[in-house]
């Protein structure tokens, strides 16, 4: 029972996503009502203001539906445009490609073949 309730969660760290909206609010109390919005729905399990400006919601989850998010947001807060919608999981590190070493070859001397030669050949032409 327990090994099984482990290998659900580390399966649903697995298809968690992170999906950032940019949000045009006239203020402090707008980032918050797009925050309790985010919040609100299932599946969030956290939402944080991103980019430079604070003008990005970033909400992690699983199963969360990114254009009925942004949808929510343009009608109750204003303009929301959907910036990107990524996978989160556990980054697995790809091994090191080591080079393979290929032995030297070494070419040796070339193999000589031994021809008889017979220095008083008999003539086979009778005529000279």
């Amino acid at each position: 029972m327990c090994i099984t309730f482990l290998l659900l969660i580390n399966y649903a760290k697995l298809l968690q996503q992170k999906i950032v909206i940019k949000v045009t609010g006239k203020g402090p109390k707008s980032r918050s009502k797009a925050l309790q919005i985010a919040v609100g729905l299932s599946g969030v399990e956290s939402a944080g203001l991103g980019g430079e400006d604070k003008s990005q919601i970033e909400v992690v989850g699983d199963g969360v539906d990114a254009v009925q998010l942004t949808n929510l947001l343009r009608k109750k807060v204003g303009y929301a445009e959907l910036a990107s919608v990524t996978a989160v999981g556990e980054k697995k590190e790809e091994p090191a490609v080591q080079p393979v070493d290929w032995p030297v070859y070494v070419g040796g001397m070339p193999q000589t073949y031994i021809y008889p030669i017979h220095p008083h050949q008999d003539p086979s032409c009778s005529i000279m």
